[in-house]
Formats: C-alpha cells, structure tokens, sequence
C-alpha cells in the first residue's frame, strides 16, 4: 500500500514550504501532492514554482501530482487552471468539475477528495473520463468503500484520506478575512499567522472547528493509522496524509512503518489536535472510536 502526502492547505511562506517539501524528498512517501488548492491569493509559491518542485521530488523517486484549486471564482483562477491541465509533464488531481472537463478525455487525472463519488455508477463515470485514481470523499464510511470496492473498475486506483484536518466546505466568503473584520480582496494575508487554521470555539470553549480562509476544517485530526491493516483488506492502493506545521516527518515515518504492516510509533503528542474518525465507522465525524 502507498503512502501519499496531500497538498499543504494552509498558508505557509516561501521558506517554510521549500524546506518542508525538502524534508519530504527524504521521506518514505510515495505519492506528493502540489499546488493551491484552497485561495489563489496565497501565492508565495507560483506555477512555475510547483514545476520546479514537481521536477525536484520527480528526481528523488516520488510520483508528483499537481492539484487544482477547489473553488474557481474569477477568470484569473480559470487561466490558472488551464495551464495547470496543460502542463504536459506530470498527472492533475481535478478537485472540481471544471477541471474535470479540462482534462477528460485528453489525459489520465486523479479525481480528488472534493468530487462527490458517492456511488459505484458515479465511480464508472469518472473512471470512463479517465480517472485513474480517486479519493474516497472523508464522509463515506468504511462499509460504503466496500460497496465501491466490490465494483471498482479495472485501471483505477483507490486512495482513502488517512490523516489531517478534515476539508469540510468551501465558501466565496473568506472566514479569516471576517475574523480580523476585513474585506476578502484586502486580507492583507492574515492566512500566514496561522500555520494550522484559526481554531473555532463554541461559547463554552469547546473545539468546534477551523477555520482556514474560504475553506472549514474539522477541529480535530481524522486518524485512521490504528485502522491500515483494516484499509489493506478493503483493497486501498494508497493512503493519504494531509500536512501539518509539525511533526510531519515523524507521523509519515509512522504510516510508513504500519503500511509495511510493522507497527508504526504511536501518534500522540505528534498531532496538532485529539484525534477524531468517527465517520469510517459511519459514525458523527467528530468521535473517537478505538478500533475492536
């Protein structure tokens, strides 16, 4: 089973990132994810950028995917989007249906974790576009993967969010432009104060959510690394962990000891938050159940 690395959702600064995917030319991590996939005025990093990075972790053995933005508003974003599609050198995970109809048809695509293939008919169809991976939606339970898996088309991969802040929902509104009381297109970057979100309480300071510009996380960190052995029956080609300011090379090395089927060092006090996984057991997404 392949370990796989998300995109970074948050928005970090020039040198942290170059350093943090430094470290991740190291690692045991098979498959790299790039790219903005939340707010294109988070542009520390651009296309050329990704490419050069792309070129870099291509070098040291990683299979690379760009991805694409999750929510297209404006004819820049679109432009954006375009040449993603049309880089020519390296497979595009599509994370909304505008890049879908870029790339169906004309070049192999992974269909990312903000399509909603809910079903096996719905899974058929992408797969017909030319998907050949995609990434089970983070609200689907175990026993719905298993339906997928029992009709899952010959020539795609499966790939299960594993580890990270659950993206929930995307807005045209910017939460954390709101918070600091100002304007979306005059946010004056207060997305890079916050390495890991601005965290959301209820009135009686309980973890809610988070909040990461146009994008709602979970609170808490979705934990599937005691239930590998369980995602290995179901047939999963890859598990993917989504990046976080610390402790990352430590959690991969954990995954990667436990998808090599060894037990992998255990997790607490590497996360940025309780863990949570209660929707692989079809279960309220915030719950913490021990696996039997």
């Amino acid at each position: 089973m392949k370990l796989s690395l998300g995109p970074v959702l948050y928005y970090w600064s020039r040198e942290a990132l170059l350093e943090f995917y430094s470290g991740v030319a190291r690692s045991g991590v098979d498959i790299v994810y790039l790219g903005e996939v939340v707010c294109s005025r988070r542009h520390n990093l651009r296309l050329d950028d990704w490419l050069g990075l792309a070129r870099d972790l291509a070098a040291s053995g990683k299979e690379v995917v760009l991805s694409s933005q999750a929510l297209i508003e404006s004819e820049s974003e679109l432009k954006a989007l375009r040449r993603i599609a049309a880089n020519g050198e390296f497979t595009v995970e599509a994370n909304e249906m505008g890049a879908v109809r870029l790339l169906a048809g004309r070049v192999p695509f992974v269909a990312g974790p903000h399509l909603n293939i809910y079903n096996n008919e719905t899974l058929a169809w992408f797969s017909g576009l030319g998907a050949t991976r995609f990434v089970l939606p983070l609200e689907l339970s175990r026993d719905i993967l298993r339906e997928l898996q029992s009709a899952r088309p010959a020539g795609i991969e499966t790939e299960v969010f594993a580890y990270g802040r659950m993206p929930l929902a995307f807005s045209a509104r910017c939460f954390t432009a709101r918070h600091h009381n100002l304007p979306k297109d005059n946010c004056e970057f207060r997305c890079l104060d916050d390495a890991d979100g601005l965290a959301l309480r209820t009135r009686d300071q309980a973890a809610f959510l988070t909040l990461n510009g146009i994008q709602t996380q979970s609170a808490k960190v979705y934990d599937l690394s005691d239930s590998i052995g369980e995602l290995r029956g179901l047939g999963v080609d890859a598990v993917r962990l989504s990046p976080q300011s610390s402790n990352m090379i430590e959690i991969t090395q954990s995954f990667r000891e436990r998808c090599s089927g060894r037990p992998g060092a255990a997790l607490d006090g590497l996360r940025v938050a309780p863990p949570c996984n209660g929707y692989w057991y079809g279960a309220p997404g915030m719950e913490y159940r021990t696996p039997a």
